[in-house]
């Protein structure tokens, strides 16, 4: 703050003395201005003009080493196939023999006659219906086809009357049979009925027995348990008695095998210590409770003196602005006035002709 304040009284100065301040504008500064950022400009559009010759330049390469490598690339696949066709060639090959194009040009026919003692049985080369005659045997062939077509058309129809007759017959059966079976349904289902009702009155003699027979059983189960409960409460090993692991002469040492649990003494013991143990363990954590409060207060402190000296601070620099923008304003109605009266004067020196002149260049 300080050193802008320094800042700007010296700016103060340097603006507001008439002496060395000068009305208009500083015609050789914009000029060197002007001439400065001229050559700027030229500075920078040779160095873009040298960027673009060296991405010409590095784009001319690139393309001739694209042409160098497609030219190589092709060199290679000429070379290749040149290298494929002088010696690995499809007759080279191992499986020649099965992609021969010539193959079928080569080889003999299957068979010279029906006769040809090279159509053996496991040759397959001669089946039934390829013979030689084979066009004189389709005709017979045909012709018996025909005789058969009409003998079948004519069975046919004595089959279809044959069928119709039995298919008569065969209603006439079925129906009486359906009516047949009805009547043995009926009594069947009658006689079902009557065995399901036997069957119920049955099963009910035998529920009611079978409760009767669980009741009995399940009174003489409750009566066992109870004699044996009532037998292991009374013995030694349920009833829980610490005096059973004593000795028998004096009270130690303590029979291992009998020991049903410590003494009411010692109980109390050891529930005492954990008292005490939970006595000492709340004291810890109210002292614990207690430190974290304190060092919670002393935050809250530290950060309630950071937050009012933070808003000082900030009240301080509020006043410095609202201090600063007054004198500033003050200082611009001093300027103006000032101006106002050299004006003025200056214009109440000079001769009337001379003041309009100017004042319409001023205008202008």
């Amino acid at each position: 703050l300080e050193r802008r304040r320094r800042r700007e009284l010296l700016r103060r100065e340097r603006i507001f003395n008439p002496r060395i301040r000068t009305i208009g504008i500083d015609k050789d500064a914009l000029d060197a201005q002007v001439k400065e950022r001229k050559i700027q400009e030229a500075a920078e559009k040779a160095q873009h003009e040298r960027f673009a010759h060296d991405m010409k330049k590095n784009d001319r390469l690139m393309c001739l080493l694209e042409e160098r490598q497609k030219n190589e690339i092709k060199d290679m696949n000429k070379a290749l196939i040149e290298f494929q066709k002088n010696f690995q060639g499809p007759e080279t090959r191992r499986e020649f023999d099965l992609n021969d194009p010539q193959a079928l040009k080569k080889d003999r026919p299957a068979r010279v006659s029906d006769d040809d003692p090279r159509c053996t049985i496991s040759g397959m080369q001669k089946f039934m219906g390829e013979d030689l005659n084979y066009e004189q045997r389709m005709k017979f062939q045909k012709e018996q086809i025909r005789e058969w077509s009409l003998q079948q058309q004519k069975d046919w129809k004595n089959a279809l009357a044959d069928q119709k007759l039995a298919d008569d017959l065969y209603d006439k059966f079925r129906i009486e049979l359906d009516q047949k079976i009805m009547e043995e349904q009926r009594k069947e289902e009658e006689s079902r009925r009557d065995v399901c009702t036997a069957i119920k009155t049955f099963n009910r003699i035998q529920a009611a027995e079978l409760d009767h027979k669980n009741e009995l059983e399940k009174a003489q189960k409750i009566k066992d348990d109870m004699d044996e409960i009532t037998c292991l409460l009374r013995g030694d090993f349920l009833s829980e008695n610490p005096d059973q692991a004593m000795g028998p002469w004096s009270k130690h040492p303590v029979l291992v095998d009998r020991w049903k649990g410590m003494t009411q003494e010692q109980l109390m013991a050891i529930r005492q210590f954990q008292k005490e143990q939970a006595l000492e363990k709340q004291r810890l954590k109210e002292q614990e409770h207690l430190r974290d409060a304190e060092w919670d207060r002393q935050r809250l402190q530290a950060a309630r003196a950071q937050l009012l000296w933070e808003r000082h601070q900030q009240r301080q620099s509020r006043l410095q602005r609202q201090e600063l923008d007054v004198s500033n304003a003050q200082l611009s109605q001093q300027q103006k006035a000032k101006n106002i009266c050299l004006k003025e004067e200056e214009y109440s020196n000079i001769p009337t002709e001379e003041f309009y002149a100017q004042f319409n260049t001023t205008t202008r």
